[in-house]
């Protein structure tokens, strides 16, 4: 093999490597000033962006898990339970709801919709409305966004001016119903949907409720009322079939009420009646009476006994919420993060200029000299 053959079948060196990429580097330091002047324009782009972009305000609420009479037996409750044969603890964890399900609730449509009736206002009062028109009517966007919509919402227009279809209008008191949402609706309730936020820390078993919106005193409202109604929902599900079964002992409570009553007024008027009379079959008849009376008496006194254990299992079984940090007005907005989208702009402006001195620029000469 001759020494030409060599140099050619031998290996470039890490040197020559080098001297390539000191190539590169003098090839982008020489255009210095176009760099410069991409991430100058980036850098205005990037502040129009920021400012245009509306803010948007978080508030947060942590709630402790819920703790409900299921220990040991119940305490007191437990025990007097326990003397009228009755057994709380028999129940206990069966309507049991997980808090995982907490976020899946909360993003339910019926749980969004009821939350649109909300009355929400402004700190100044500029805005004193329902949530639905909040969302529907007094939201800002950037200029970009009005741009792009605009051809689309005119062709909406003509369209539905075309078909005779009439315009969509709600009112503050129209009632949604969940299950025949229209357009305009979905739209606000997804819009909703996107805005609410529920997290579960598995460790700790805190649930932390999040809301965000364009008014840092409605956010706070928001976020107030969601983990209220939140509560509400947790404490009627598990509550739900003790309350059945005290409405049931209260309507036993009545008639044996009603029963015993009746029997007294009978045996009274009777006794009264026949005070001087000594026949058997008086007597026989004023001892049936009381004996319907005293049956009658053991039946109330059983069914006062049921009712007050209902009512105790009512109050065992509701869970108890201890709100660890609750909802306060933001003061700083959380969106947009100004400094991020600057960067930004200007990491792809300096990365587009510099790939158009390597790679772009090169590619386009030779394309115009062809």
């Amino acid at each position: 093999m001759s020494e030409k053959e060599e140099l050619q079948n031998k290996p470039v060196q890490p040197a020559e490597q080098e001297i390539d990429l000191i190539e590169l580097a003098r090839k982008v330091w020489a255009e210095r000033k176009l760099i410069l002047k991409a991430c100058g324009v980036a850098v205005i782009l990037g502040i129009v962006v920021a400012i245009s972009i509306p803010k948007e305000y978080a508030t947060s609420v942590t709630l402790a898990p819920e703790a409900t009479g299921k220990g040991s037996g119940g305490g007191s409750v437990g025990a007097l339970a326990a003397m009228a044969g009755i057994n709380l603890n028999s129940s206990s964890g069966q309507d049991a709801l997980s808090p995982d399900l907490y976020p899946d609730i909360v993003a339910s449509t019926p749980f969004l919709v009821n939350l649109l009736d909300i009355k929400v206002k402004s700190r100044d009062s500029h805005i004193n409305t329902t949530l639905y028109n909040y969302l529907d009517k007094n939201q800002s966007a950037p200029w970009w966004g009005v741009v792009t919509s605009a051809p689309f919402k005119a062709l909406g227009w003509v369209i539905s001016t075309v078909k005779g279809e009439k315009q969509e209008v709600v009112s503050d008191t129209a009632k949604i119903d969940p299950s025949q949402l229209t357009q305009k609706q979905a739209a606000v309730v997804a819009n909703l949907g996107k805005r609410i936020g529920v997290s579960i820390d598995k460790k700790t078993g805190m649930t932390t409720i999040t809301a965000t919106m364009q008014d840092p005193f409605i956010s706070a409202t928001i976020t107030d009322s969601i983990m209220s109604r939140l509560q509400n929902h947790i404490t009627a599900y598990r509550t739900s079939k003790a309350r059945k079964d005290l409405a049931f002992a209260q309507k036993l409570y009545r008639e044996a009420k009603a029963s015993y009553t009746t029997a007294q007024k009978k045996y009274a008027t009777f006794a009264d009646a026949n005070q001087n009379l000594i026949l058997f079959s008086y007597r026989s008849e004023q001892e049936r009476l009381q004996n319907e009376m005293t049956l009658a008496y053991n039946v109330y006194s059983q069914t006062a006994q049921q009712l007050q254990m209902a009512k105790a299992k009512v109050q065992e079984i509701t869970p108890v919420y201890t709100v660890v940090q609750p909802a306060t007005v933001p003061l700083k907005p959380a969106k947009p993060n100004k400094m991020m989208i600057l960067i930004g702009f200007i990491f792809l402006g300096g990365v587009g200029s510099v790939g158009w001195i390597l790679f772009i620029k090169d590619l386009f000469k030779n394309f115009k000299k062809a």
